[in-house]
C-alpha cells in the first residue's frame, strides 16, 4: 500500500515591498546604464580626442573616491553598486570638452558629497547629482562652462566654436547636412550630448531592459516638439541640438528624482519639456535642459503626494440609498 502523500504547508514570509523580484539587482541596473552610456562616451572620444578619456576617467574616479570617503566618515558600509560610476560618467558627458581637470574634480566631488551623500545616499537625493554638479560649476565658472570647441578628431589643437543653440551659431550648408551632423555628433557641444543617434541607441537599451519608463522621455521630447511647432521653431533642430536627448533618456529618468507613478511621470516629462521650451526661447540661457530637470526634481515629492495609484479593488464610497 502506497503511503499517502503528505502536503507540507510552506511558511509564509512577510517582508516589505517590493514583493516580486525579476532578477535585476541595483548593481545590475546600474551597470546596464553604464553600458548604455558607453555609446555617447565613445562618440565623445571620437569627436573630441584623448582629452575626453582623461576627463571621463578623472570624473568617475573622483566620484567613486568621494563616495568611499563620505561613507567611511559616516560609518556606513561602502558598496560598489555602480551609482557613483554613473554619476561620474554622466557628469563628465555634460561638460565642455576642454574643461580644466581640476574643475571637473570639484564638480564630481560636489555631486557626490553635497547632492547625494548629504541627503542620505543612494535613493535619498532630491536632485540629480550630475546635473546639480554641472549647475554648480556653471555658477562658479561661467566662462569655462560656456567655452565650446569644434570636433578635433584626436588632433591636439582645438578650435573654439559656438554650440548649435548659441546665438553666434551659423551653418553654411543646407539643413539636411546640419541634421546629419547633429544626429551623428559632428558639432560643438558637451562631451556626450552631440551624437543624438548614439544617445538614442543607449536609450533604446534602457527601454528594452525596462530600466527606464517610456513615459518621461516620450512626453519630454513630445512636449518640446509641440512647443517648437507652436512657436515656429525648427522641430528637428530643437530635438537634436543641445543636451535634450541625453537629458530625456539618462537624466530625467533618474529613479530617486522622478515620480513613481505612471501619470506622475507623464506630468513630470511634460513639465520638463515646457520649462525647456521657456528657457530656450525666453530665458537668458540657450540650453535649459539642466535647470528644467532640476526644477522638476523639486516638484517630484509634490507630484507623488497628489498623483497616487488607485488601490487594488477600491470601488469608492457608496452613496446612501
Amino acid at each position: 500500500m502506497k503511503k499517502d502523500k503528505i502536503n507540507i504547508e510552506k511558511r509564509m514570509l512577510i517582508t516589505h515591498a517590493p514583493h516580486i523580484w525579476k532578477g535585476f539587482s541595483i548593481s545590475k541596473i546600474m551597470y546596464i546604464v553604464v553600458i548604455a552610456l558607453l555609446f555617447p562616451a565613445a562618440a565623445s572620444i571620437y569627436f573630441f580626442g584623448y582629452y575626453s578619456i582623461i576627463l571621463i576617467a578623472v570624473s568617475v574616479a573622483a566620484a567613486v573616491l568621494t563616495e568611499f570617503i563620505i561613507k567611511k566618515l559616516r560609518h556606513k558600509r561602502f558598496v560598489m553598486d555602480g551609482s557613483a560610476v554613473i554619476t561620474g560618467l554622466l557628469f563628465a558627458l555634460i561638460l565642455p570638452p576642454r574643461l580644466p581637470i581640476w574643475m571637473a574634480v570639484i564638480g564630481a566631488v560636489f555631486s557626490i558629497a553635497i547632492v547625494k551623500e548629504a541627503f542620505g545616499g543612494l535613493g535619498y537625493n532630491i536632485f540629480n547629482p550630475a546635473l546639480a554638479g554641472r549647475a554648480f560649476l556653471s555658477v562658479c565658472f561661467p566662462g569655462d562652462m560656456t567655452t565650446w570647441v569644434l570636433p578635433t578628431y584626436f588632433n591636439t589643437d582645438a578650435v573654439t566654436g559656438a554650440s548649435p543653440l548659441g546665438e553666434s551659431f551659423t551653418y553654411q550648408f543646407d539643413k539636411i547636412d546640419m541634421y546629419k551632423n547633429l544626429l551623428f555628433g559632428n558639432t560643438a557641444g558637451s562631451l556626450g550630448e552631440t551624437s543624438a543617434l548614439l544617445i538614442i541607441i543607449g536609450g533604446i537599451i534602457l527601454l528594452t531592459f525596462r530600466i527606464i519608463d517610456w513615459r518621461i522621455p516620450v512626453f519630454y521630447l513630445g512636449t518640446v516638439a509641440l512647443g517648437s511647432f507652436l512657436l515656429g521653431e525648427d522641430i528637428i533642430f530643437q530635438l537634436l541640438a543641445g543636451g535634450l536627448m541625453i537629458g530625456a533618456f539618462f537624466m530625467a529618468t533618474d529613479y530617486a528624482t522622478s515620480p513613481v507613478t505612471g501619470n506622475g511621470r507623464i506630468i513630470f516629462g511634460a513639465g520638463v519639456g515646457i520649462l525647456t521650451i521657456l528657457f530656450r526661447n525666453f530665458g537668458p540661457m540657450p540650453e535649459g535642459v539642466c535647470f528644467s530637470i532640476l526644477i522638476m526634481n523639486a516638484f517630484t515629492p509634490l507630484i507623488d503626494k497628489y498623483i497616487k495609484p488607485r488601490p487594488f479593488g477600491y470601488q469608492g464610497k457608496k452613496k446612501n440609498a
